[in-house]
């Protein structure tokens, strides 16, 4: 098949979107340059290229804020993710830009995070000498980790936007830049919502002058933080200065009634023990892992591999682990 498909895509993106997105067509490319697909554009191929990977499919049994929950309706690292694309590419289209893109960072984002949320990410910081961040572990995941070492190969934009995606210097794209504030649209209101369902707190204990200014329910407080950002945003994507002082006042809200509620954390000393243990077995038992991280530790370093295995691991598998490695087994009949 000729690339006439594509080539259209690319062609209709001059005419949907605004000069100041990031078109395919000028993509800084990858790694190892390979050829453009017949159909997709580079940040099409991208996005499911995430979709099918391993990574992203054990998101679907990370922690989000509420550990190892009894409940089907609390938010896991998974539906996190499709929670801050569905609203990264409501931004992105309002604003013209390019969605394809948006919608890849918003998908790799939280690719490199640990078991049991960001507990896993302060144990393994801790642990590992050249410390850990869940959004670089997210590039080295798309970059390395998958495909049994060879990677996913992706764009430029989609990696930058991922690395960007939280602390630090901003990404180069508004595309990459939208993934951020996304980001903490969705986990503040979910994080309230999950609250809610576990009688942590009910909708009623925000402050009323919070909820009057960003919106009295869940979806209203979405809607309006979108809508903001969509009127503030030109050259740089933000929220307006009294809506991020009131979203600033919220999240200090949260911290105090849900972040550091023992309803909520009190299980993560337990994870952070565990995870301590098997990082402590493995440092010593490199060749007990499996074949591709004793591998990386040849190439990286021990403490690299075991960090990679670690970070990899959803909260089932890393119990699973534990049980193995420090539970004694019954005897059969």
């Amino acid at each position: 098949m000729d690339n006439s498909i594509r080539l259209l895509s690319e062609k209709n993106e001059k005419y949907i979107l605004c000069d100041k997105a990031c078109f395919a067509e000028k993509s800084r490319g990858r790694k190892i340059n390979e050829p453009e697909d017949s159909v997709r554009t580079c940040f099409q191929r991208d996005r499911d290229r995430i979709i099918h990977s391993q990574s992203f499919r054990r998101l679907k049994h990370k922690t989000q804020v509420f550990l190892a929950p009894s409940g089907d309706h609390y938010r896991t690292r998974l539906t996190h993710t499709l929670e801050v694309s569905q609203i990264a590419r409501t931004i992105a289209r309002a604003l013209q830009l390019n969605e394809d893109l948006t919608e890849a960072i918003a998908l790799g984002h939280d690719l490199g995070h640990t078991p049991f949320g960001h507990a896993g990410e302060r144990a393994l910081d801790m642990l590992c000498e050249c410390g850990f961040k869940h959004y670089v572990q997210s590039v080295r995941v798309v970059d390395k980790l998958e495909k049994n070492g060879r990677g996913l190969n992706l764009t430029d934009e989609v990696k930058n936007g991922i690395l960007c995606h939280t602390k630090g210097q901003e990404a180069y794209t508004l595309e990459g830049q939208i993934i951020r504030i996304a980001d903490k649209i969705a986990y503040i209101n979910h994080d309230i919502d999950d609250a809610i369902r576990a009688n942590v707190m009910a909708e009623e204990d925000i402050p009323l002058s919070l909820r009057m200014k960003l919106g009295m329910t869940k979806s209203q407080r979405i809607n309006n933080m979108v809508l903001d950002v969509i009127n503030t945003s030109s050259d740089k994507i933000r929220m307006s200065d009294d809506f991020y002082v009131a979203f600033m006042d919220l999240h200090d809200f949260m911290f105090t009634a849900v972040y550091t509620n023992p309803v909520c954390k009190g299980e993560e000393s337990k994870a952070v023990d565990m995870l301590q243990k098997i990082y402590s077995y493995y440092i010593k038992h490199i060749d007990e892992m499996p074949d591709e991280f004793v591998k990386i530790a040849d190439e990286d370093g021990d403490e690299r591999a075991v960090c990679d295995y670690i970070a990899g691991m959803s909260d089932n598998y890393a119990l699973k682990v534990f049980n193995n490695l420090f539970v004694p087994m019954f005897w059969l009949d």
